[in-house]
């Protein structure tokens, strides 16, 4: 059986379609597809409340891609969900009307807690032997709009947070000359260290003995650590960023107008205009988490999403 899922984000459309085989405690996905367009749905959300039109129609048309492969390789199950800009648009309700129309079935608007949940279950269910015995697990996913920060263990969430601090949302608030300011970059330095600050009172105490990062801005900083000149999943997953590596990453890429940091982003050049913000965003998690290293995970809420499916075949 083979299942899909279609993650609509604040700065990317992504899909992931997998076969299900059946493990003995859970299903367990083979990769087929795992697709990335960046449509910046969000663009402008964090300033005027609302979904610009010609986002849905940038949107509307990378969805429209995907349904025809979804059909091609004959998915037995899948699910959409949209995460933070549907969660903070007044006229949500066009995205509604629009997905409906495109695929023929409406996407679920995940809350934060949903959106970390799922995020936890698909990165941390192929640690395998990098999963510490018995020890807590700290994922930090930064999206466009908002940033999942989840602790947990084995394959269950024990906390989770949902910070408004994403790339996009960074990038539009405070960073509007190209290369961004010294001014500009401490402006929001501060934001997010008052954002982070009380979240790291609570992690702190709980010690944890491993710590995953996902989604563009982690994988693209990989990418661009282990010198890739064409997007590489299997070389990017499960590999290292140390907070010197995201330090030095932040301090070169900020000091770079767009068009050259585009030429050193060979893996996604569409990110290069708000990679300084996602960069801001995890320089300051691990800063104020006392984060060392991270480990790369390319398995995200795609995973998590395909999972669900899959296990509700299972159950059927």
């Amino acid at each position: 059986m083979k299942v899909a899922a279609v993650d609509i984000g604040t700065n990317s459309v992504r899909l992931l379609i997998a076969e299900v085989a059946r493990g003995r405690e859970e299903p367990v996905l083979r990769t087929l597809h795992r697709r990335m367009r960046i449509t910046r749905l969000g663009e402008g959300v964090d300033e005027s409340g609302v979904l610009r039109r010609e986002a849905l129609q940038r949107t509307r048309h990378v969805l429209g891609e995907y349904r025809d492969l979804m059909r091609k390789e004959g998915v037995a199950a899948w699910g959409a969900a949209a995460t933070s800009a549907v969660r903070d648009a007044a006229n949500a309700a066009l995205f509604h009307a629009m997905v409906e129309e495109v695929m023929g079935a409406g996407a679920r608007v995940l809350t934060g807690r949903e959106e970390a949940r799922l995020s936890y279950l698909g990165a941390t269910y192929d640690l395998g032997e990098l999963e510490p015995a018995g020890g807590t697990l700290l994922v930090v996913d930064i999206g466009g709009g908002s940033t999942e920060i989840i602790l947990g263990r084995g394959g269950q969430a024990i906390r989770e947070w949902s910070l408004d601090v994403g790339c996009v949302r960074m990038s539009e608030r405070f960073l509007r000359t190209d290369p961004p300011t010294p001014g500009e970059k401490e402006e929001m330095e501060s934001f997010l260290r008052g954002r982070m600050a009380p979240l790291a009172r609570e992690v702190k105490p709980a010690r944890p003995a491993l710590a995953v990062g996902l989604a563009g801005t982690v994988a693209t900083l990989s990418g661009i650590r282990l010198g890739l000149s064409t997007y590489d999943g299997e070389a990017i997953h499960h590999s290292w960023l140390t907070r010197l590596d995201v330090e030095e990453l932040y301090a070169s890429l900020s000091a770079l107008p767009c068009g050259e940091r585009r030429g050193l982003m060979r893996l996604e050049p569409g990110r290069a205009d708000v990679i300084v913000g996602g960069c801001g965003v995890l320089a300051v998690f691990m800063r104020e988490l006392a984060v060392e290293s991270l480990l790369v995970s390319e398995k995200d809420i795609l995973d998590g999403l395909a999972l669900e499916a899959a296990s509700g075949l299972q159950e059927a």
